[in-house]
């Protein structure tokens, strides 16, 4: 691992429920190959590489993109939800994927308030130095 960010669960867990996306929507129909299929895989992708992306930015942006990757959680979940209604998925299969998003977004939940609880001691330690 030669990352930061590969260091985290929660990005393991994105990268897997990625993984699970794209096997899932192979079997898709053809017509859904520009719509929900491109979508749902976007969306997916979006969640590990918010993760990546925001790790090399500052506490604050990092913060921002660990939102922008829960926001991509909820897409999945309503792209998942339409899929079931479409019928192309089962009932079994989306309760699985929707108990990984809500895995996902309570470790991004948990990432982010690590961050601001960082920034904070960070905060206090300065006012401190400069006393």
């Amino acid at each position: 691992m030669g990352f930061n960010f590969e260091a985290l669960d929660v990005y393991d867990k994105a990268v897997d429920f990625v993984n699970d996306i794209y096997l899932l929507t192979k079997t898709f129909p053809k017509e859904e190959m520009f719509g929900l299929t491109n979508q749902l895989r976007r969306a997916a992708v979006s969640i590990p590489s918010n993760i990546a992306e925001g790790s090399a930015r500052s506490k604050k942006d990092f913060s921002r993109f660990i939102n922008m990757a829960r926001g991509s959680v909820f897409e999945c979940v309503t792209m998942l939800q339409i899929s079931l209604k479409q019928r192309y998925i089962e009932r079994e299969k989306f309760i699985r994927l929707e108990n990984e998003l809500t895995d996902l977004s309570k470790m991004l939940s948990g990432l982010k308030r690590s961050l601001s609880q960082r920034t904070t001691n960070n905060e206090q330690q300065t006012m401190n130095y400069k006393q």
